[in-house]
């Protein structure tokens, strides 16, 4: 997983030397994220959208998906994982010298997530809400599609995202 993870970041650099697209989302306009993520729980897939509410701040929303297997007590249990979450962002291209293709952003999310355990799992896994915050950047490779690499943590979704953006 590490190796993926840091094969894709080389290849989001690379690719930025040879590719030109246009500045982060207008006021009122909405994107779509879809990609995959890092998370001690297994590899989720998320889908999201985001919409400019200001020049620096977007809003969305993000459903989540993990499958994971361990082994507990002697036996292999299967655990599945939703989330559902909000978040906000400020981005920071109007306060950086920041060229126009990148978009550098950070803000918090809150979702509520649900595990799935076989009845017979006797560990410690449960449904609840949790509280993140995520640094991310996001490489616009044409005025309607660029690549995203995101951390985080401090909820189900720990460790990061990468994913393609389309501005819808």
């Amino acid at each position: 997983m590490k190796k993926l993870f840091i094969t894709a970041t080389i290849a989001l650099f690379l690719i930025s030397g040879f590719a030109f697209g246009q500045s982060s989302l207008p006021v009122g306009k909405t994107q779509l994220n879809v990609g995959v993520g890092l998370s001690e729980w297994g590899v989720p897939f998320y889908i999201g959208i985001d919409k400019s509410i200001h020049k620096d701040f977007t809003i969305g929303g993000e459903f989540s998906y993990r499958s994971y297997n361990e082994k507990w007590d002697s036996s292999d249990y299967r655990h599945n994982i939703m989330g559902f979450s909000g978040n906000g962002n400020y981005h920071f291209n109007t306060i950086m010298d920041i060229p126009q293709n990148w978009d550098f952003y950070a803000g918090l999310n809150l979702g509520f997530y649900i595990w799935s355990s076989p009845d017979t799992y006797s560990g410690s896994h449960s449904n609840g809400l949790g509280l993140g915050a995520q640094i991310g950047g996001r490489y616009n490779l044409s005025d309607k599609v660029g690549l995203n690499l995101e951390f985080g943590g401090g909820n189900a979704f720990t460790g990061g995202k990468l994913g393609i953006t389309v501005k819808l």
